[in-house]
């Protein structure tokens, strides 16, 4: 044991960037590499440094470390279409708002621009307390 890097279960934690119960939970579901056999001299439970750093961590909040220039390019490309989104959603709230001036119904707009009535309704701050025939009787 003396030839290989030995961890604790607080140091497997905080390599892992989680709590330790945490850590404990993935042992106890074999999302971890399980302990050594040996004990530190205090008689906690060890685990192998080298196992721990390449076992692929569950969790929505895994890390990337390592992960390379193939990952790093695809991140790359979602922050790309997230931008373009953005973009789009603020185009969408520019078209709602024209179409409001001009009386359009909501149901309408919301449909061509495949939002919920509920969100025409949010992004256009009218109150949603109206009943649809209040909002609806005064248009052509």
């Amino acid at each position: 044991m003396d030839d290989i890097e030995t961890w604790t279960a607080d140091e497997c934690a905080a390599a892992w960037g989680v709590k330790t119960l945490t850590f404990m939970g993935y042992v106890s579901r074999d999302q971890a590499p399980p302990p050594l056999a040996e004990r530190d001299r205090h008689g906690r439970r060890l685990w192998s440094a080298d196992e721990v750093r390449r076992f692929p961590r569950p969790g929505p909040g895994r890390s990337r470390a390592g992960a390379g220039a193939d990952a790093e390019a695809l991140l790359a490309q979602m922050r790309e279409v997230a931008q373009q989104m953005e973009e789009l959603r603020a185009r969408q709230r520019e078209l709602l708002a024209t179409g409001a001036d001009r009386d359009l119904e909501i149901a309408a707009m919301a449909k061509a621009l495949g939002i919920s009535r509920q969100t025409a309704y949010s992004w256009l701050r009218v109150p949603e307390s109206a009943g649809a025939a209040d909002r609806d009787s005064t248009r052509p």
